[in-house]
């Protein structure tokens, strides 16, 4: 039986199926005396679902410094729960500032786990790597988005990232274009009534889910490198890299890994017209 010494305890909530509310949890809501949560609308049901009467009070990216010392006092007195709308706090959420507010003010910070996107995504991808990387929200630029993509990726890592159904669609032709069309897995209403697990090549998937609706998690396997890439392909990604402010010697470098182009062709490529000529 769990011990309620008092502190901030980040709770992982469902990502749409009740049923993964774990005992330890319900029993954070019903313990705490104070509730922060993005959306309150959403943890409100869930906590009056469990038995809980806390206060809840919004904690979002706009107003987290200012509710910080009312969560951390509350969090000194008693029980104090972080909850996410979905999933786990802390990842892709302004709960992260108010966690490391609380170590700062050396408060007592309690995990309480549960239910993850990132997680299950992951367990159902299957991808064999040592190596993953959780890019959260990339770019909506696409150069910049391209470069990003560039610089996390690699033959050894798989990268997961979340992404609004109305861009998914160009995250994977971006990967498919700068990645060499590795494999990919896109998971859509993890855990909801009508949950989708799909693996296949980045281009198929870019077209399977042009009119996707729902929270949408993808895993892109690893990177394939091109052994054969065309001038246009290296240029464009150099453009991209440059764009997204990248320096000349580590675009050059991660380009010519992608593409197969040689280094010194790149470098002239870069200093050629709208080139800067920066190392």
């Amino acid at each position: 039986m769990t011990a309620w010494h008092p502190g901030l305890y980040v709770v992982a909530t469902p990502l749409g199926n009740l049923e993964d509310l774990s005992p330890r949890a319900k029993a954070a809501f019903q313990t705490a005396s104070l509730i922060a949560a993005e959306d309150t609308r959403v943890t409100g049901r869930l906590a009056r679902a469990a038995g809980s009467t806390a206060r809840l009070i919004s904690l979002t990216e706009f107003n987290v410094r200012e509710r910080t010392p009312e969560v951390l006092a509350a969090a000194v007195e008693g029980v104090a729960v972080l909850a996410s709308d979905a999933g786990t706090p802390g990842v892709s959420d302004p709960g992260a500032r108010l966690v490391a507010a609380a170590h700062a003010a050396r408060v007592r910070v309690v995990p309480v786990p549960g239910p993850s996107a990132l997680a299950a995504a992951i367990s159902v991808a299957g991808f064999d790597s040592a190596v993953t990387v959780f890019a959260g929200f990339l770019p909506r630029k696409q150069g910049e988005r391209r470069a990003r993509l560039a610089e996390l990726a690699g033959p050894d890592r798989m990268v997961v990232c979340f992404e609004s159904p109305g861009r998914v669609t160009a995250l994977l032709t971006d990967a498919a274009e700068v990645l060499g069309d590795p494999e990919a897995v896109v998971c859509r209403e993890l855990t909801k009534l009508h949950e989708e697990v799909v693996r296949g090549r980045a281009s198929e998937l870019a077209e399977r889910f042009r009119d996707a609706r729902g929270e949408v998690t993808v895993v892109i396997g690893p990177a394939e490198p091109r052994t054969a890439g065309s001038h246009a392909d290296a240029a464009a990604l150099l453009a991209a890299f440059r764009r997204a402010g990248a320096r000349r010697s580590a675009a050059a470098a991660e380009v010519a890994r992608l593409t197969g182009a040689d280094r010194s062709a790149l470098y002239a490529l870069w200093e050629g017209p709208g080139g800067d000529g920066e190392a």
